[in-house]
């Protein structure tokens, strides 16, 4: 009976060294538990929350997703930015994905932009695609861009102070 497990033993570790086996093992055997998010790097990692009564003063920047219950006074750049029933931001807000039930005072600049029933934002929006809907209260503008989220670079396109060095040259 040794001399049988003696010769499985080597089968696996013949198959440890050509390291596809051991992936999928390793992948199957943490998938069960909770191994699997902690050891894996390419696992997505769960929102930041951050509760009604903290108060941010300060940028938030982060390429994952982010919960605002509190209070944020700075700008917030996230993949996925949740802005909650009780959470006030002012500050510029960019993300792919923005869902605004809160308050947002500044600039939105997201690809997906929602407004639900509760939000209050004032300031202007920039998307790719937008939800506003009935209910929530809107003060600005409202602009679509193929690239959203680098639009604050669009801004200074229309230069206004162009023309008033031309007459600065003319009268020098």
């Amino acid at each position: 009976m040794f001399s049988k497990s003696k010769i499985n033993e080597p089968g696996p570790k013949a198959d440890e060294s050509s390291a596809p086996k051991p992936a999928m093992s390793e992948t199957s055997r943490p998938s069960s538990g909770n191994e699997f998010k902690a050891s894996a790097p390419k696992a997505k990692p769960a929102a930041s929350i951050l509760s009604s009564d903290l108060h941010i003063t300060g940028n938030l920047k982060t390429t994952g997703d982010i919960n605002v219950e509190g209070t944020v006074e700075g700008d917030i750049r996230a993949h996925l930015l949740t802005v909650g029933e009780s959470a006030t931001i002012k500050g510029e807000v960019v993300a792919d994905d923005v869902v605004v039930n809160g308050r947002v005072v500044g600039r939105v600049r997201g690809l997906k932009v929602r407004l639900t029933a509760t939000a209050r934002v004032e300031g202007d929006i920039i998307h790719k695609t937008i939800a506003i809907e009935s209910g929530a209260h809107f003060e600005g503008s409202v602009q679509r861009q193929d690239d959203p989220l680098n639009g604050g670079k669009a801004k200074p396109v229309p230069t206004a102070p162009a023309p008033a060095p031309a007459p600065a040259a003319s009268n020098g």
